[in-house]
């Protein structure tokens, strides 16, 4: 017969085994929000050093979507960017708000000077072929979500490759809200490149550069305006595809995009930086690093929760300094 002591500790181990039992889990601890920086440059170049990793944020493949945030982000660079490069600001700002958020690197090329520049800098293949590698990695992410459809938020030439993909690689079904920074919907005309390409067609000479173009930067001429590839874009009434939800976000100081009214297109719902705000002096590059144009993006990711769109100074490519 066991006496009182034993049997009491006996008794003690049961009802604290019981207790362990019971008890309820620990919540784990909430992740702190990632850093999210305002400026373009620094975190760009910093980021290149890192041969194409993922941004703050982006590609977690366990990440499930909320109720709240049902469809993915995917963000497209531009051209000469990469995932690194491109979205220093945008995939941590989007995790933090609670998106599951991917990003890739498209249209890289072997011919350009090898390592470490063809394992960084994309956007330089044809854009049809990137249209399909976007492809690819959209399918990658609706099969990891278990999501219907994604959210595209792309800038530069990431605001037209998607939509090449939407129009003639059969992706609309797959893209609900499409988001344009520093879009190019007309084409370009840098330095009047895209007038002198117009003029030396008749007499076979841009068919000749082109041709010369193609190993290296096959994607430049096509951005050009009244190129083949912007007149197909814009064939059958213009770019939109319908089903889609289009917002275009544009700076009146890009120096790339020219003119920069080429991103405003009927149809679709059309932002100008400095309409927001006099002091920000964001151009091509700062503006995937500029408060107003998130604040612009977040609206038109979640329109229902609309936030109020900052004014701040904003300096060309080195951002809010302060």
């Amino acid at each position: 017969m066991r006496t009182p002591r034993v049997l009491g500790t006996v008794l003690a181990a049961a009802a604290l085994a019981v207790g362990l039992v019971a008890a309820p889990a620990q919540a784990e601890a909430p992740k702190p929000p990632l850093p999210v920086t305002y400026s373009f440059l620094l975190p760009a170049v910093i980021a290149g050093l890192g041969i194409d990793a993922d941004p703050p944020g982006a590609n977690d493949w366990s990440c499930q979507p909320s109720a709240a945030h049902p469809n993915p982000v995917v963000l497209v660079h531009g051209l000469t960017g990469s995932k690194a490069t491109n979205w220093q600001t945008y995939a941590p700002l989007l995790a933090n708000e609670g998106y599951c958020v991917y990003a890739l690197t498209y249209g890289q090329v072997k011919n350009i000077v090898s390592p470490p520049y063809d394992q960084v800098f994309g956007g330089f293949g044809p854009i049809e072929e990137s249209a399909a590698q976007l492809s690819t990695f959209v399918d990658r992410v609706l099969a990891s979500t278990g999501a219907a459809k994604v959210d595209i938020v792309g800038h530069s030439e990431g605001t037209l490759m998607p939509n090449y993909y939407a129009k003639f690689l059969d992706g609309a079904p797959k893209i609900d809200k499409y988001v344009s920074i520093a879009p190019l919907w007309h084409g370009t005309d840098p330095a009047g490149l895209a007038t002198l390409s117009l003029i030396g067609t008749p007499f076979g000479v841009t068919p000749v550069i082109n041709a010369a173009l193609q190993p290296f930067f096959a994607s430049g001429p096509q951005l050009l305006a009244g190129s083949p590839f912007i007149e197909k874009m814009r064939s059958g009434g213009g770019p939109a595809v319908p089903g889609i939800t289009y917002t275009n976000i544009v700076t009146r100081l890009d120096e790339l995009v020219i003119p920069y009214t080429s991103g405003i297109e009927p149809g679709m719902t059309n932002h100008v930086v400095q309409d927001y705000c006099g002091l920000d002096l964001s151009e091509h590059f700062q503006i995937v690093a500029d408060p107003v144009a998130a604040a612009l993006v977040l609206n038109a990711l979640d329109p229902a929760h609309p936030r109020p769109v900052p004014c701040q100074l904003v300096l060309p490519f080195v951002g809010n300094i302060l």
